[in-house]
């Protein structure tokens, strides 16, 4: 059986997620196919590639999805080797991802890692569908 790896849904401490915010602005069939290709990033892991993924910068990854013809991008990073944790949501609208998007998604890495170890992650972490810790 392969991995099946854990999505968090980054929350600040003020218990902001900046993904709840964009899933919650989309239509019911946009937020289904993004849930989709979220549950399919859970399956793959590391080994999503082109088109539908892609490696940005500094164990920064992009999740690439297109809603309503427009390119929208789940910014995340792999933790704890279990752990997908996808920061923020936007619509692309640019050639190449916007470095202020890749500062803001390593910001929220830099964030979680200190509020978060391997031990603690565990704990509270709930396995049914995607979580907010």
């Amino acid at each position: 059986m392969e991995k099946e790896w854990k999505i968090i849904l980054y929350q600040t401490e003020e218990g902001i997620s900046p993904i709840d915010d964009f899933l919650n602005l989309l239509s019911a069939a946009d937020r289904e196919k993004m849930t989709k290709w979220i549950e399919y990033l859970a399956s793959v892991g590391p080994e999503l590639r082109r088109p539908q993924g892609d490696y940005l910068r500094d164990d920064i990854y992009e999740l690439r999805i297109t809603l309503r013809g427009e390119n929208t991008r789940t910014l995340y990073f792999f933790c704890y080797g279990d752990y997908i944790v996808l920061t923020h949501a936007f619509t692309k609208r640019t050639e190449k991802v916007p470095e202020a998007e890749i500062e803001k998604a390593l910001k929220c890495k830099e964030n979680f890692l200190k509020r978060f170890n391997k031990i603690n992650i565990d704990e509270a972490y709930n396995v049914s569908g995607f979580h907010k810790i």
